[in-house]
């Protein structure tokens, strides 16, 4: 019989230790930062599928942790001991293994709060993400608070498809719609990489440079689509939550809203959660509050003149008309 084995993070720790000379000889040629993320990332997936089975876990059910192979996955990997720092010249970073890497971008305003103290780094990620590597850095900061431009305003953000964000101020954020604008390109690029010779596990076959190349088109086309939609995201939380002191937003069901086969492409484009999960931590920095109104509530149904609720509310009626007062 197989020796039972230990699913958590020291069991498989002293597992891979015991095994890594025979299955895993040039094990030395990488950082063991490599093994250790896989690891953390296998015992947590397993502790998660557990929970989810045992009942110990809230929310949608968590299956048993998949094979990832080097092209169906993201390769990550976490540096938490070594040399990790940021160069003088502010474009350079020392990785543990990796050694000194240019930077795309400039790394002047973590530079400075490592300068002055305020920050530490903890760790850093390398990943792979639609064609670009990029590194994050976890660090301690020291926050000074801050106080938003109103306190003492109040604005209901009313989020949808046609506008992602409608202010109860009148304001109107548009909803640039990134991956209905690139869907053309990127069905032609997954039309390409389809043409090409793929990879065929029954076979062994390997893929070709041309459908290596065509999919590395493919990714870096939905790279940019998720890149916009977070950047614009950033932006429009980051201008509430320095300027209210309290942002209302209602509770909403993505998960029942995607099961609408003709909406669910422009909801997904939207960044709901995203959105809602963004306004949670920049309200705390901002010294605001977050309120999450109950889904339930009939908001669109209430006249803010008088307060009546209307019994019913045709989506296809785009304005508001009370018959009591008016409005």
């Amino acid at each position: 019989l197989t020796p039972p084995l230990g699913w958590s993070l020291p069991a498989l720790r002293r597992a891979w230790n015991a095994a890594k000379d025979e299955v895993a000889p040039w094990w030395r040629e990488c950082s063991k930062e490599a093994y250790n993320t896989g690891l953390e990332a296998l015992a947590r997936g397993l502790k998660n599928w557990s929970d989810s089975r045992g009942g110990r876990r809230a929310g949608r059910a968590v299956g048993f942790p998949r094979f990832k192979s080097r092209r169906r996955s993201t390769p990550s990997v976490r540096f938490t001991t070594g040399a990790i720092r940021v160069e003088r010249d502010r474009k350079h970073v020392v990785l543990p293994r990796l050694g000194r890497l240019k930077l795309h971008e400039s790394a002047r305003k973590l530079a400075r709060r490592l300068d002055a103290a305020t920050a530490r780094i903890v760790s850093a990620m390398v990943r792979r993400d639609g064609g670009r590597w990029y590194v994050s850095f976890t660090c301690v900061v020291e926050r000074v608070q801050r106080v938003p431009a109103r306190p003492d305003a109040t604005v209901g953000v009313d989020l949808g498809v046609r506008h992602l964000a409608v202010l109860s101020t009148g304001e109107v954020e548009p909803n640039p719609g990134y991956l209905h604008t690139a869907t053309r390109r990127m069905r032609r690029l997954a039309r390409r990489m389809s043409r090409r010779v793929g990879p065929d596990r029954r076979t062994g076959r390997r893929p070709s440079k041309r459908w290596e190349t065509a999919r590395g088109q493919l990714a870096r086309a939905h790279a940019r689509v998720v890149n916009l939609r977070r950047d614009g995201l950033h932006k429009l939380t980051s201008r509430l939550a320095r300027e209210y002191g309290t942002i209302v937003v209602e509770d909403l069901n993505v998960a029942g809203m995607l099961a609408n086969r003709r909406l669910a492409r422009r909801i997904a484009d939207t960044g709901f959660a995203e959105l809602r999960r963004q306004l949670a931590y920049k309200t705390a920095w901002n010294g605001g509050r977050l309120v999450v109104a109950d889904r339930w509530y009939p908001s669109s149904k209430t006249c803010s003149g008088c307060g009546t609720v209307k019994a019913k509310l045709a989506l296809s009626e785009r304005t508001y008309t009370c018959t009591p007062c008016g409005l």
